[in-house]
């Protein structure tokens, strides 16, 4: 796929991984609506002019993932050496007009519909609408990474210029989750994978004297009190390779979050 144009709509949290040194998680759709995975992608590691943000054009040449069975994964062609061009950037301009001229093409009203089209390889990306948002839910996880990704990294330092190398990010001690149902009327709970959820908290502790419960407090109240009841809400989900290649009943988590102003919201501002 030479000279992809890709709208950027995902970015997940930094993870460290086996193979590479940390790898982000990108994917978007193009201008037809269709969605594509970029994988791998070092993102922190890529040159500022090249650090693509959510709702940018992206141009960069992809080949299909031989690899991943999932048909919208790519990787970009050169890998770590492919030069990505920032386009232009989409604003929230109009109530998300733009944005959401691209990205709801194609919704998915029932989870029951994207799982069954995932049980046949069709699908591994979609964006799905949520019928009622039933709770936001915060559980304590893990508070640091593996230490066999702690020894990767030292590993890196002794071939290159220690003094350019950042510091593995730090892991996210909370997991994020929401429970919500759709058309099929079932309940579901799903994990949001999302940066823009992490770097909320990070966030809220600066500014918080690093206060835990506070920080929390602050993520839960914009996703669950402000998206449910001031925000169209829409999650953008994904497939996680190892679930979807074990064929899991549901292989999807949410990757991320969708949330233009409410029509109504809309004209009263007007």
């Amino acid at each position: 796929m030479p000279n992809a144009k890709i709208l950027i709509t995902v970015k997940t949290y930094p993870m460290p991984t086996p193979r590479y040194e940390e790898i982000v998680c990108t994917a978007g759709l193009t201008e037809e609506g269709d969605w594509i995975r970029i994988y791998p992608v070092p993102y922190r590691d890529l040159p500022f002019n090249q650090q693509y943000k959510k709702y940018d054009w992206i141009l960069l040449n992809l080949t299909k993932n031989k690899k991943d069975f999932r048909k919208e994964s790519y990787s970009p062609k050169k890998m770590f050496d492919e030069k990505i061009d920032i386009l232009d950037s989409i604003s929230t301009k109009d109530g998300w007009k733009e944005r959401k001229k691209i990205t709801l093409k194609n919704i998915y009203y029932s989870f029951d519909e994207i799982i069954a089209l995932s049980k046949t390889e069709e699908v591994s990306l979609g964006t799905i609408k949520p019928q009622k948002i039933i709770n936001f839910e915060i559980e304590s996880t893990d508070r640091h990474w593996p230490e066999k990704y702690s020894q990767k990294m030292e590993q890196y330092k002794l071939f290159e210029n220690v003094n350019n190398r950042r510091s593995l990010i730090r892991k996210l001690p909370y997991k994020y989750y929401y429970r919500f149902t759709t058309l099929d009327g079932k309940e579901r709970k799903l994990q949001i994978f999302d940066w823009e959820i992490g770097a909320l908290f990070w966030n809220c502790m600066e500014n918080h004297k690093y206060d835990e419960d506070k920080a929390n407090e602050i993520v839960k109240k914009k996703y669950f009190e402000e998206f449910s009841t001031k925000k169209d809400l829409y999650f953008f989900v994904g497939t996680t390779y190892r679930f979807h290649k074990m064929g899991m009943e549901n292989p999807f988590s949410i990757i991320g979050v969708f949330y233009p102003p409410l029509e109504r919201q809309l004209s009263l501002q007007l």
